[in-house]
């Protein structure tokens, strides 16, 4: 995987072959930070990286200069691999290993983006879960956004707060904003 843009723009990042990940593919994320690009400025931001995995995405955000990252991940490896990966670019990423719902059941922590990325295989009640916890813990700042990444099999449509959703090959991103 690769940093898009921003200051560690090009750099490679080698993930280990045993962790249990899916990373964003480097045209679903590029497309992904053109959106946010134009709606948020990043050094501004707060982010919440839920399922985080490799961090991936905790590492495009830091690198176009947010400074307030929260990566959760139930594995230990990945936890382990962001810490390493985040110390060595020096970027500001706080790490919590937790299983993310149990995470959202107790978190007060708001953010202005919380991008959740969970197992394509989850069934539907799982993905309704995310912006069930996010909403109603009040978990997003005013403006903020919830996306959810997805495959392009499952439809989050109507689930509460839904606004858009945008497809790049078989990823989906599933955009959840307050009404």
């Amino acid at each position: 995987m690769r940093i898009i843009s921003g200051t560690y723009k090009r750099r490679k990042i080698i993930a280990p072959k045993n962790l249990p990940v899916r990373p964003t593919t480097d045209m679903a994320k590029e497309s992904l930070f053109n959106i946010l690009n134009n709606l948020f400025y990043f050094d501004e931001i707060t982010v919440l990286d839920l399922f985080a995995g490799t961090g991936n995405i905790s590492y495009e955000f830091a690198s176009r200069g947010t400074e307030q990252i929260t990566c959760v991940d139930q594995d230990y490896g990945c936890i382990k691999f962001i810490n390493q990966t985040a110390q060595s670019f020096d970027m500001p990423i706080q790490t919590i290993k937790s299983d993310a719902f149990k995470f959202l059941e107790k978190a007060t922590l708001q953010s202005n983006v919380i991008f959740a990325d969970p197992p394509y295989n989850f069934p539907d009640e799982q993905f309704t879960k995310i912006p069930e916890l996010v909403f109603q813990n009040n978990l997003l700042f005013e403006g903020g956004i919830l996306i959810i990444e997805h495959s392009k099999h499952t439809d989050l449509s109507h689930i509460e707060h839904y606004a858009y959703s945008k497809s790049y090959g078989g990823n989906m991103f599933s955009f959840f904003e307050a009404s």
